[in-house]
């Protein structure tokens, strides 16, 4: 043999023997090794010995890589291809089945048809049962072609181009389902068509689906005219009205062949949050919201060139003219209606039944619910006649012009359960559209204070001068005084300028002094009182924290402020006042969920707040009408009053251990568009000089009620050593008149919260009658209304010094 025959049976032999099996191994030839020299055999056994080595790593420390390799031939490209071709054939088959199998409906859906809501109160008796469904369908050749435009500007530009879908925004809202996200927009105006004749709101993949696949076929099927009038005549516009005839009239008391395009565009852009964008009803930011939507509305027909731009530039925003309400409605029904309905949209969406706030408010207003109240028919009426008796009955606009600017709303909450057993809305529903219990555009004013106790007990917190807040905590009560600590600067004016030099935190309370609660704001940290007043029920997300929200300076509403002094009363448990018990119709069942929530401060920190609250009522700004009153017999009560700044709202929210009750009155002009305005003057007082406070009305109001349904004397079962309930308090002789000098002398001193450790608390006298302070420190023109012993009330209960 040759040197390259052997070269090539050594190869043969070797390194490309190797990648053989064992078997093919063991039957080689003896001759092939024979022939290799010894000299040479070594390499060759190395080799081998490494390629042996190789192959059994699987079973040895190796195995992890293995693992590696069977998972890389599992997932190879080709089998991902294929997987993904496999699934996506599935898909479009199933989409072929489903739309071969799925007609374009008939008829409407049942929501879509006649049907009316049932009101009961908590006994099952009847409250109201709303009238006929508001709708009329009208030809789209009645309707000007620019108003038509302004439908499609506003929800759907590509309309007249697209095949009647928006497959990116089905495919996210099928995605939303399935993650439980809900809806993030995206339909066509064919889709909410379908939806809302065709189909229901209901949340689902399967709706979904056929909405995408009946909107196909019928945009193929049918004209985009027939669509657009479909959608227009079926969609809900608010104030009861399905379809744009019913909504021109409800607005604007014409017909739909009438509306000018500036009209046109405001119900267009109405149909996106109907409550919310109402003008008669909408908040601040809701009509800037919908202002600014009417104009996205125009300037979206400028663009596709449907309207000119000069024409467009001459419009100015058409405000709607004041609601009508249902027959049927009158009185408080109205307003107990349409806050059930509000309470129902809610839990619809918070349950994942409807998409938004909007579809929920057309699954509502469509019909068919039995809705079930937590209104208690007695406490209901009681509420009512209490209002009337010591307010209402009093009031004359013809003699008073200022009269007529008086509203009253209130709100009573069983703080055992959360249930709102009795809500005053207004003098009457089909006079006053807004609801006053509801409504959060006036100042809480000092009924605000507890919070800020409520915080500073429950964090802990210290004075400048590092003492822990308590309800004998001493701090200085001269007027304007400056905060100390805070990098903003503010020195609010106490009520008729009075300075109170050092006194406790129980008597600050007592007499609402302004500049105690401001520096308290500071020390506690402002941050921390809104996160305590969030927790507590009231709606901070906005608010700045900044020192003059100490004075009560937010919006909130009777049925929020209400729900806060309901989960101090629950011994820091939050209380979510719940209005409604059950609801359902024919496809779905809402149970509310549990009003009483988890412990937002501790016991002790709400137990604390209520014993200081009592001394409000036995010592101080309340006393002249719930102390006094003879139905109190004996009945332990804590509360909080308060008056706002320029005297447009005054409240008094208090509390037994089984009723929290919210009244405010509100100075809110009879004139369209119904500013604020002062309450000064109103009821026969000296205009100008008699403010109507808290401690009065309100508190007469609220004395009335309560005192009238309590079936039996209760007192609170308190967790605390501190506060006026567990605290003897002292008396001392009647306070001199308002015309004499205050009983302290004006602090000269440099600010400080509290005087040396070794300094008695100087205490005031019990009999004085303290007026309540304007919550912006701004100074009041009226006379100082402090003067009046409690031992002897005015004669005349009208009196501007009464109950103040």
């Amino acid at each position: 043999m040759g040197r390259a025959e052997e070269r090539r049976a050594r190869q043969r032999g070797g390194r490309r023997a190797a990648p053989r099996n064992r078997s093919s191994q063991a039957a080689a030839p003896e001759s092939r090794t024979e022939s290799v020299s010894s000299a040479e055999g070594a390499p060759q056994a190395a080799v081998g010995g490494r390629v042996a080595a190789r192959r059994g790593a699987p079973k040895g420390g190796k195995g992890a890589k293995g693992e590696k390799g069977r998972i890389r031939r599992l997932f190879t490209w080709k089998k991902m291809l294929g997987t993904f071709l496999g699934f996506t054939v599935l898909v479009i088959g199933a989409f072929i089945i489903l739309y071969m199998t799925t007609p374009i409906p008939d008829t409407a859906n049942a929501e879509a048809e006649l049907q009316s809501n049932v009101y009961k109160y908590s006994d099952g008796t009847m409250l109201a049962r709303d009238g006929k469904l508001n709708r009329e369908n009208v030809d789209l050749a009645e309707i000007d072609k620019a108003v038509q435009h302004t439908f499609v500007a506003a929800e759907n530009k590509s309309f007249y181009q697209d095949a009647g879908v928006d497959l990116k925004g089905t495919t996210r809202g099928v995605l939303n389902t399935l993650m439980g996200k809900g809806a993030q927009g995206g339909s066509t105006i064919t889709q909410q068509y379908v939806k809302n004749y065709y189909l229901t709101q209901e949340q689902t993949v399967t709706r979904k689906l056929k909405e995408l696949v009946i909107s196909l076929k019928l945009d193929r099927e049918k004209s985009k005219d027939y669509i657009l009038a479909g959608y227009i005549n079926s969609s809900y516009y608010g104030r009861g009205a399905y379809g744009i005839q019913a909504a021109a009239q409800a607005y604007y008391r014409v017909d739909a062949d009438k509306l000018s395009v500036a009209q046109g565009a405001y119900l267009a852009a109405l149909l996106q949050a109907p409550s919310q964008y109402d003008w008669a009803a909408a908040s601040d930011t809701g009509k800037k919201l919908v202002e600014q939507r009417w104009n996205y509305v125009l300037d979206n027909m400028v663009e596709e060139d449907w309207l000119d731009k000069s024409e467009r530039d001459a419009m100015t925003f058409p405000v709607p003219k004041e609601p009508k309400a249902a027959p049927g409605q009158e009185g408080q029904v109205g307003y107990l209606v349409k806050a059930a309905n509000a309470e129902l949209e809610k839990q619809l969406v918070a349950q994942g039944v409807a998409d938004n706030s909007t579809e929920a408010e057309a699954m509502v207003g469509a019909g068919g619910w039995n809705i079930t109240l937590n209104v208690d028919k007695k406490k209901q009426k009681a509420l009512e006649a209490s209002v009337k008796d010591q307010l209402t009955s009093k009031l004359d606009k013809k003699k008073r012009p200022v009269d007529g600017d008086v509203q009253a709303g209130a709100v009573s909450v069983n703080p055992k359960t959360g249930a709102v057993v009795a809500m005053y809305g207004g003098v009457n529903y089909v006079e006053h559209y807004t609801n006053n219990a509801t409504r959060t555009d006036y100042q809480p004013a000092s009924t605000f204070k507890p919070v800020i106790l409520a915080a500073a007990l429950d964090q802990g917190a210290v004075t400048q001068d590092d003492e822990k807040i308590g309800a004998n905590t001493i701090y200085d009560g001269t007027s304007k005084r400056p905060v100390v600590g805070s990098d903003i600067g503010f020195a609010p004016e106490n009520e008729d300028d009075v300075d109170y030099g050092d006194v406790t935190v129980q008597t600050a309370m007592n007499k609402s002094i302004n500049s105690v609660f401001a520096q308290m704001g500071v020390d506690v940290g402002m941050d921390k009182v809104l996160k305590t007043a969030g927790a507590l029920g009231m709606d901070t997300a906005d608010l700045k924290a900044v020192p003059a929200q100490t004075l009560g300076t937010m919006g909130a509403s009777p049925l929020q402020m209400a729900g806060v002094y309901a989960t101090l009363d629950n011994h820091g448990r939050q209380v979510t006042p719940t209005l409604i018990k059950s609801a359902e119709n024919s496809a779905h069942a809402v149970t509310p969920a549990d009003p009483i929530g988890d412990e937002v401060i501790s016991r002790e920190a709400a137990d604390t707040v209520t014993s200081v609250l009592t001394g409000v009522v036995d010592d101080g700004t309340a006393r002249a009408s719930v102390l006094d009153n003879p139905q109190r017999n004996g009945q332990k009560v804590a509360g909080k009053t308060g008056t706002s700044d320029d005297n447009k709202s005054a409240w008094f929210t208090a509390y037994t251990p089984d009723l929290v009750t919210a009244v405010g009155l509100f100075g809110e002009s009879a004139k369209p568009p119904h500013p604020q305005v002062t309450l000064t003057g109103a009821t026969g007082t000296v205009p100008g000089k008699g403010r109507i406070a808290g401690g009065g009305f309100p508190a007469r109001i609220w004395a009335a009620y309560t005192f009238g349904v309590a079936s039996k004397v209760s007192k609170f079962d308190l967790e605390t050593d501190q506060g006026a309930a567990v605290q003897p308090t002292i008396t001392a002789s009647p306070s001199p008149s308002a015309s004499e000098e205050p009983s302290e002398e004006p602090s000269t001193a440099a600010p400080s919260t509290k005087p040396p450790k070794t300094q008695t608390p100087s205490q005031e006298p019990t009999t004085e009658e303290p007026s309540e302070e304007p919550t912006t420190g701004e100074p009041t023109t009226g006379e100082p209304t402090t003067g009046e012993p409690t031992t002897e009330p005015p004669e005349n209960p009208l009196d501007p010094q009464f109950g103040q």
